[in-house]
């Protein structure tokens, strides 16, 4: 039985304590939520900042942490990797965890190693954009160095834009307070989670993006499936996998998004961390049918070894969804809510969320954090999950 501590313990991290659990180990979870509800599920918790380290450090030595975790939370990877040296547990290196937070050294290391990438700009001050604007001549992007949840993201068409943007952009900036900007690139969008152990990286998901029509740096929907009749997903899987297998992650999820134009793939950002909104708890387990949580966590206490995920056969057309709900009307106070039978009652339907009740009142998202909730479809083939996503838009709705 090992000690294994978690961060943090929120609700993303559930199904990673339950597994820790199952296998017959201990859970321990820090978070600064009083009411977080990880604390029920843990076997000893920690109510603090997870950055408070010399709290987490004390706490943890009281009770002889034996193992370092966190998944589908990118702040926490930094600290995964310090608190790993400090207690001497299996975890990335701190600069491996640089290299799958900070985007700026993203793009650096795919011009080392030979990889498509959009033109880009280190920006530590506005002027720096702005010349790097005036030098695109077209639309860019401007985003902080290392936040999450889109929180800072904005497409820049002016300089008036830019300036009224780029301060709140960089103040998401946690380590360094720079803005990367890059070129806009105007494409298809696509996620790509994998699994590395220590000889090879495998592909356990691919989805094609979609986005809100009031900010597209937000997506609405990933659609999940094995192949892609317009575009290669063989492609992706290969660069994607030169990027991980390049980098001195030993073991581990990961989860990048890419842009297509023109024919290429471009790296859009890459994490050492499994995909957000249970993809990593529930999508990728059902694409491959691979307990991915429990080799994970035997690699974390010790138990490091090569395992094969190759995708069987059985699975090739399964199809899955994560879908958020839009906010009808530009948003208002909840009257009602229709069609919960539905999301409850369907085989299909394994998870759904709403993020408000009736008497809430209801916005478009500012951020992917602000989504109002969201439902994960699974299904054997794409015209199942087709009709259960008709059937979802059928029946559920939010009377505002």
């Amino acid at each position: 039985m090992k000690n294994i501590l978690v961060l943090p313990g929120t609700l993303w991290q559930l199904a990673l304590v339950d597994k820790i659990r199952e296998m017959g180990h201990k859970a321990l979870v820090v978070n600064p939520a009083p009411d977080s509800i990880a604390f029920s599920h843990a076997d000893a918790y920690l109510q603090s900042d997870i950055f408070d380290i010399d709290k987490v450090v004390s706490w943890g030595k009281e009770h002889h942490v034996d193992a370092v975790m966190s998944d589908e939370c990118d702040i926490a990877m930094n600290l995964v990797a310090e608190l790993g040296k400090i207690f001497d547990v299996p975890t990335l290196d701190e600069e491996t965890a640089s290299l799958y937070t900070d985007k700026f050294l993203m793009r650096e290391f795919s011009k080392k190693i030979g990889l498509k990438y959009p033109e880009y700009k280190l920006c530590r001050k506005v002027e720096d954009a702005i010349d790097f604007l005036n030098e695109i001549n077209g639309l860019i992007i401007i985003k902080p160095l290392d936040s999450n949840a889109s929180h800072g993201v904005f497409k820049i068409a002016t300089i008036d834009e830019l300036r009224e943007k780029f301060a709140e952009s960089m103040s998401f900036s946690r380590h360094s307070k720079c803005v990367l900007a890059e070129r806009f690139i105007d494409g298809v969008e696509f996620t790509i989670d994998g699994i590395k152990t220590p000889s090879a990286h495998y592909t356990l998901a691919i989805s094609e993006k979609k986005h809100f029509k009031h900010n597209e740096s937000i997506a609405n929907e990933l659609y999940f499936t094995h192949s892609n009749d317009k575009y290669d997903y063989n492609a992706l899987r290969r660069l994607n996998d030169a990027f991980v297998m390049s980098s001195n992650l030993i073991f581990g999820f990961t989860h990048a998004e890419y842009k297509f134009e023109n024919g290429t793939f471009y790296l859009i950002e890459i994490a050492a961390r499994g995909g957000g909104n249970m993809i990593s708890s529930v999508i990728t387990q059902y694409m491959t049918g691979y307990d991915t949580y429990r080799y994970l966590i035997e690699c974390a206490t010790g138990n490091i070894h090569d395992q094969d995920f190759s995708l069987h056969k059985e699975y090739y057309n399964r199809a899955a969804v994560l879908k958020f709900f839009s906010t009808p009307h530009e948003g208002g106070i909840v009257r009602d809510i229709k069609g919960l039978e539905y999301l409850e009652e369907e085989p299909d339907i394994l998870e759904y969320k709403l993020n408000f009740k009736k008497g809430d009142i209801i916005a478009p998202a500012s951020n992917d954090s602000a989504r109002i909730g969201f439902y994960i479809a699974c299904s054997e083939s794409k015209e199942k999950l087709s009709k259960v996503m008709e059937n979802v838009n059928k029946y559920f709705e939010i009377i505002v």
